[in-house]
């Protein structure tokens, strides 16, 4: 009865072990799609370069990064504990803004093509909701750029919340500069930057 018991027990760890493992690397398959499908969105309106306009490469952008990236709760990790000060409509019109602007950069910075690509050097999962994504912007005759995407679990999907730059957090920079607006100027001054920063990408 005892040996029964004891390879019983085995088969149970080594089932539970291998769907843990399983699962784990289906959610990192899942993970990393999404940076890929993102990272060749972007590529593609590199490579179309002068044939469109800005408009254009905004709403082909759009899709992607409201599918890849949980954009509302970016805007609350950014605006930090003052989040909880804000009134409902407040926080609509700020995510609405957040949002416009983070597809306004990428249609800005991603306009042109020189042989670029992007590759993915490798993925962790740093707990059951977060996974990291590590890549690189390749560039033909400059140092590659390091690209790593944070993802968090969003119901059944991943969505990116944090890109990191050759070291440098985005969102540790957002926050450092929109907490300091909204401390000191207040909602509105922050929304008029923001709408700043957008005109300022269109051009």
């Amino acid at each position: 009865m005892l040996v029964f018991l004891r390879k019983l027990i085995t088969v149970f760890f080594l089932f539970f072990i291998s769907h843990s493992v399983y699962a784990d690397a289906e959610e990192i398959k899942l993970a990393s799609q999404v940076v890929k499908d993102f990272q060749a969105e972007l590529l593609d309106v590199m490579q179309q370069g002068d044939k469109l306009t800005y408009e254009q490469r905004f709403e082909q952008l759009k899709p992607v990064v409201l599918k890849s990236h949980n954009l509302a709760k970016i805007t609350r990790i950014v605006v930090s504990k003052e989040w909880k000060k804000l009134t409902i409509e407040q926080k609509k019109e700020l995510v609405r803004k957040f949002s416009i602007l983070s597809v306004a950069s990428y249609a800005h910075y991603f306009n042109s093509f020189s042989g670029e690509s992007f590759t993915v050097e490798s993925v962790k999962q740093l707990s059951p909701g977060q996974i990291y994504v590590h890549t690189f912007l390749v560039l033909p005759d400059e140092k590659d750029v390091s690209m790593d995407y944070l993802l968090k679990k969003k119901g059944d999907d991943w969505r990116i919340i944090n890109i990191i730059t050759n070291g440098v957090s985005d969102l540790a920079l957002k926050r450092s500069e929109y907490v300091a607006v909204l401390k000191k100027s207040g909602f509105d001054v922050l929304l008029a930057e923001l709408s700043v920063k957008i005109e300022k990408f269109s051009k």
